[in-house]
C-alpha cells in the first residue's frame, strides 16, 4: 500500500475526530454555552450542511489544480477553524467556525478520494479505500472517546485545540507525503457534462443510501452520551470507554467492508444494512442494561461502518469520467444524512420522544436503505441481462 495512503488516513482522523466529537463534549459545551442539549446537537447538523453545500461547489471550482495542493490547503484551513472554535465566545461564533472547517472538510474527501484512485490498480481499490476511510475509523476508536475524555477533564475548548493541533499536523505530512502532481491537462469538462456522468442509477441510488443510513446513524449517535448517562446509567466518566467500544467495532466494520467490496460489494452492502436495522431494533431493549448495550453498540458499530466502502467503489466507477464531483458528492451524501439524522434526533426530542425511544429513527432509516440499495442492485442486473441478450 502506497504510504501516501496512510498519510490521507491521518489526515481523515483529524477531520472525523472535528466532526465526531462533538457529540462527546455535548453536555458541557451546552452547559457552558447556556443552550439545551438539542440545540446544541444543531451544531452537528450545520456542520454536515456546510460539508454538503460548500464541498461540491468547491470541489468544482479546483478540479484543474493539484490534488496534492487542494488536499494540504483545505487541512490548513482547518486547522486554523478548529483553534477559532476554540476560542469561540458564544455559540453563533462557535456556529459559524464550525461552518469554515465544513467547506474544509467537504473538499477534503473528494480531492482525497481522487487520490486514492490514482494510487492503485482497480482491483487493490476496496482495501485502499478502507485504509484511507480507517482514519475516520480511528477518529472513532481514538479521537471521539479521547476528545470526550479531554473535554471532560479540562474543557470542551481543550479539545478543540487538540483536533486543531492535529489538523495542522496531517497538513504538514500530507506536504511531504503526497506525490508532486500536475494540473490537470486540457479543457476542463463543464459543469452540466460532469453532472450527466452522475445520470446513472447506480450513482444517485448510491448517495441516497449513504443518506439514508446516516439519518439513523446520527439520530443515535449525536445524542449517545446522554442515552448512555441517562438511560443505561452510565457516570459521565465512564462514556469515554463505552465510546472506544464502539469505536472498535468501527475499525472491524471497515475492515470487513473492504473485503465486502473485493468480493461481492452488492451482496455485502444489502446484508449489512439489514443487519443495521436488526441492532437499533434489539437497542430498544439492550440499552436499559450495561453489559447488553456494550455488546449491541459494539454490533451496531460494526454494521454502521462496513456500508460505506462498497457504495463509494461502486460510485467512482459508474461516474468515473467525473471523479472531482462523483467524489465531493459522496462526501455530500455523508453530510446531508448526518445534518437530517441530527436535526430529526433533535426535532423528535424536543417533541416529546425519550431518549430510550431514538433508535426507532435507525430502524426506519436502515429498511429504507436496505430498500434503495436492492433496487439499485435489481436495476443494474436487469440492465446487464439486457446488453447480453
Amino acid at each position: 500500500m502506497p504510504f501516501a495512503i496512510y498519510a490521507l488516513a491521518l489526515a481523515a482522523f483529524a477531520i472525523g475526530s472535528a466532526e465526531f466529537v462533538i457529540s462527546g463534549i455535548l453536555p458541557p459545551l451546552a452547559e457552558s454555552l447556556a443552550v439545551s442539549i438539542p440545540t446544541a446537537g444543531l451544531l452537528v447538523s450545520a456542520y454536515a450542511a456546510g460539508v454538503a453545500v460548500g464541498g461540491p461547489i468547491i470541489a468544482v471550482a479546483t478540479a484543474r489544480f493539484s490534488q496534492r495542493a487542494v488536499l494540504v490547503g483545505v487541512m490548513l484551513v482547518f486547522g486554523v477553524a478548529q483553534v477559532l472554535c476554540a476560542l469561540a465566545p458564544d455559540y453563533n461564533m462557535l456556529l459559524l467556525a464550525r461552518l469554515l472547517s465544513a467547506c474544509a472538510h467537504g473538499v477534503f474527501f473528494g480531492a482525497g478520494n481522487i487520490v486514492v484512485v490514482s494510487l492503485v490498480p482497480p482491483e487493490r481499490r476496496g482495501a485502499a479505500f478502507s485504509m484511507f476511510i480507517s482514519g475516520i475509523t480511528l477518529a472513532n476508536l481514538l479521537g471521539l472517546p479521547g476528545g470526550t475524555a479531554l473535554g471532560v477533564a479540562f474543557g470542551w475548548r481543550t479539545t478543540f485545540l487538540a483536533v486543531g493541533a492535529l489538523g495542522l499536523m496531517a497538513a504538514v505530512v500530507l506536504f511531504f507525503r503526497i506525490p508532486h502532481a500536475q494540473a490537470t491537462d486540457g479543457p476542463r469538462p463543464s459543469f452540466s457534462a460532469q453532472l450527466q456522468e452522475l445520470k446513472h442509477q447506480q450513482v444517485w441510488l448510491s448517495y441516497l443510501t449513504i443518506a439514508l443510513v446516516m439519518v439513523g446513524s446520527l439520530a443515535f449517535g449525536t445524542f449517545q452520551v446522554p442515552i448512555l448517562t441517562e438511560i443505561t446509567g452510565l457516570p459521565l466518566d465512564l462514556v469515554a470507554i463505552y465510546l472506544l467500544i464502539g469505536g472498535l467495532g468501527s475499525v472491524a466494520g471497515i475492515f470487513l467492508g473492504g473485503r465486502g467490496t473485493d468480493w461481492k460489494p452488492m451482496p455485502t452492502l444489502i446484508t449489512v444494512l439489514l443487519l443495521q436495522a436488526l441492532f437499533y431494533f434489539t437497542m430498544l431493549f439492550a440499552m436499559h442494561d450495561k453489559l447488553t448495550m456494550t455488546v449491541n453498540l459494539l454490533l451496531t458499530s460494526i454494521v454502521s461502518y462496513a456500508f460505506s466502502t462498497p457504495l463509494q467503489a461502486r460510485i467512482l466507477a459508474a461516474a468515473h469520467k467525473a471523479p472531482n464531483l462523483a467524489s465531493s458528492l459522496i462526501s455530500a451524501a455523508f453530510n446531508v444524512g448526518i445534518a437530517l439524522g441530527a436535526f430529526i434526533g433533535a426535532a423528535a426530542l424536543n417533541a416529546g420522544m425519550s431518549y430510550a425511544q431514538i433508535p426507532v429513527i435507525g430502524i426506519v432509516a436502515s429498511l429504507a436503505a436496505a430498500t434503495t440499495a436492492t433496487l439499485s442492485f435489481v436495476l443494474e442486473r436487469r440492465a446487464k441481462r439486457l446488453a447480453a441478450a
